[in-house]
């Protein structure tokens, strides 16, 4: 019988597209990661992923169960919120600044699970500007920030805060997923040949260490919003870098490609920023444990 360890390693594999990613994500061996997807398809029969290929590739089967192991691994996670939250008896308000990019995505599923056990609680989720997000935590305008580390990326501190690293963010090079002109792997000066969509202002940090490589980049679309570059790009319009954790969805349907550069990568941890002590502080803190168990399961 399947477990939830189990499946866990199985949507991990899936959303990854590699077992060693998903390895370097469950904090796992890549060995390990292949015995238990050998074990799951040992235990039902069936092959669950198609071996051989560049990117992982589910089997019709391991579409099945793919989308099963979601909705399973999702009520479990609900059931956690649930439980922990009505304990709580969340009330008030919590404010929170993140990035647009990662937000809509993160949120989301979490933040309904919170407030339909919580009537007495609200969620304000505010979208800017990373230097801008640190100003208004500053001035008590927020209670929890989502952002790259702060002192690092906006040469900043906030002494009163808590940080706890959330997850780990990649940018990825991708194209249209209807266009086979792009290649499966590029180095990273042959960008320079094709038309490049920019994502501009909230990782200004990855700007700088593109343009140390590659000097400015023309580009033929640029745009702060992920979700027009996005269908920009599934357009056929570019290529251009985006951050994972927004697009891992198109990845895994064929509507964009993930064009692989062999000689760079970019990664950033997102740290969660809460007051230590405060009304806001438990609160913050259930937030922070919602969010981290929805993480291990994207």
């Amino acid at each position: 019988m399947l477990n939830l360890s189990q499946l866990q390693t199985f949507v991990t594999v899936a959303a990854e597209g590699s077992m060693t990613a998903a390895a370097d994500k469950l904090f796992l061996t890549q060995p390990a990661v292949s015995q238990q997807m050998k074990n799951m398809e040992d235990d039902l029969g069936v092959e669950l992923i198609v071996r051989g290929s560049k990117q992982i590739k589910m089997t019709a089967q391991g579409e099945i169960l793919y989308e099963h192991a979601k909705k399973i691994l999702s009520l479990a996670q609900t059931a956690e919120v649930s439980i922990k939250s009505i304990g709580a008896k969340l009330h008030g308000e919590l404010r929170i600044g993140t990035l647009n990019s990662i937000g809509l995505h993160l949120m989301s599923p979490v933040v309904s699970r919170l407030l339909k056990f919580n009537p007495d609680f609200k969620i304000k989720v505010d979208y800017a500007k990373g230097e801008d997000l640190v100003k208004d935590y500053k001035a008590n305008k927020l209670d929890v920030l989502i952002l790259p580390d702060v002192e690092k990326h906006f040469n900043s501190t906030l002494p009163d805060a808590k940080s706890e690293t959330l997850f780990q963010e990649e940018m990825w090079l991708v194209g249209s997923g209807k266009d086979e002109f792009y290649p499966s792997t590029i180095k990273l000066e042959e960008i320079k040949k094709i038309p490049y969509v920019h994502f501009s202002d909230e990782f200004p940090d990855f700007d700088k260490e593109l343009d140390k490589r590659l000097g400015t980049l023309q580009s033929v679309f640029e745009s702060s919003n992920v979700g027009t570059l996005k269908r920009v790009i599934e357009y056929g319009l570019g290529i251009g870098f985006l951050p994972s954790h927004s697009i891992k969805k198109q990845v895994r349907s064929g509507r964009l490609n993930h064009v692989r550069v062999t000689d760079f990568e970019y990664k950033m941890a997102f740290q969660y920023y809460y007051r230590a002590t405060g009304k806001t502080s438990e609160t913050a803190h259930i937030l922070f444990q919602a969010l981290t168990g929805d993480q291990e399961r994207s």
